[in-house]
């Protein structure tokens, strides 16, 4: 056998097992996720507010800035980063909007929400899937540059 076809063997091997595992996972969120919804209280107080609000957006800025420089470098962490920032910004929408107060706390967050993250969190998964295509198109800028 050569080491091409031991090493195809190896990966499809580990693939099934990820998807195994995987698959295991996304089928045992289903019951949790309804055990949670039935059980938890509808009200929480959290000792570490003032922290777990900027530590997502210091998280944010950190996501977002290593999308720019991956993207001035061409770098092959582009998709990573950017699928990290509009993950982020998805997650900072929700629960800005699901933790505000009736009134003008909840417009305010709906409107950033709308206006603001959720459109730049599209824009970054854009960026996630049309990488290749940009990393091509600034490879070729750069040789009809020269």
């Amino acid at each position: 056998m050569s080491s091409e076809l031991a090493a195809e063997r190896t990966l499809l091997r580990l693939r099934h097992w990820v998807f195994v595992i995987l698959g295991g996972v996304a089928l045992a969120l289903l019951p949790w996720t309804v055990y949670l919804s039935i059980t938890l209280p509808a009200e929480h107080r959290s000792a570490h507010w003032d922290i777990v609000w900027p530590g997502l957006d210091v998280a944010i800025a950190l996501a977002i800035a290593g999308t720019v420089v991956a993207l001035v470098r061409c770098s092959a962490y582009l998709p990573i980063l950017a699928t990290a920032a509009g993950t982020l910004l998805l997650c900072d929408a929700w629960f800005d909007t699901l933790t505000s107060n009736a009134g003008n706390e909840f417009a305010w967050a709906a409107f950033e929400a709308l206006v603001a993250e959720v459109p730049l969190a599209l824009f970054c998964f854009w960026l996630a899937v049309d990488a290749e295509s940009l990393a091509a198109a600034r490879r070729f800028v750069g040789r009809a540059s020269r």
